[in-house]
């Protein structure tokens, strides 16, 4: 089939006048996002720790996760972290939070401690902040992963 340039014209003119997805529009469609977790784990040159949340969206989803945390380095402790708050950057899915996000961090504590981490996984980027209790010493790089919990 062959336009004639009158009927290329008229396409033209026709899409231009569609409107355009806004930036405020586009902006509606990302979603804030924060989680409440609770981990155990221990070090001994290797990090590992095992735990469980539920990430809450201000859009109404909600996730269980499972969390994992591994990695190495010179470090030595138990923790145990109860109640803990993470809070993601704004992402257009609950699903897009799930992966794993690189961690470094350097720790000192006994008995009661608090900590403070951001972590990220490509554009998405997470604080994390909880009160814990245990003993930590040392300087490590961890993998933080969240995944849908299994029923």
């Amino acid at each position: 089939m062959r336009h004639s340039p009158r009927s290329t014209l008229a396409t033209v003119l026709i899409l231009g006048m569609l409107p355009l997805p806004s930036t405020a529009a586009m902006a509606a469609s990302q979603t804030k996002c924060e989680m409440t977790y609770s981990l155990r784990g221990w070090s001994a040159f290797y990090k590992t720790a095992n735990g469980e949340g539920v990430i809450r969206c201000d859009n109404g989803q909600s996730m269980p996760v499972a969390i994992r945390v591994e990695g190495g380095g010179v470090t030595f402790g138990k923790t145990e972290v109860k109640n803990a708050t993470g809070k993601f950057s704004e992402v257009s899915k609950i699903d897009d939070l799930l992966g794993s996000y690189a961690a470094a961090e350097a720790e000192a504590g006994a008995v009661k401690s608090a900590e403070a981490q951001a972590l990220t996984k490509g554009e998405v980027s997470l604080a994390l902040a909880g009160t814990g209790s245990g003993w930590s010493l040392g300087v490590s790089g961890a993998k933080f992963t969240i995944t849908r919990k299994k029923k």
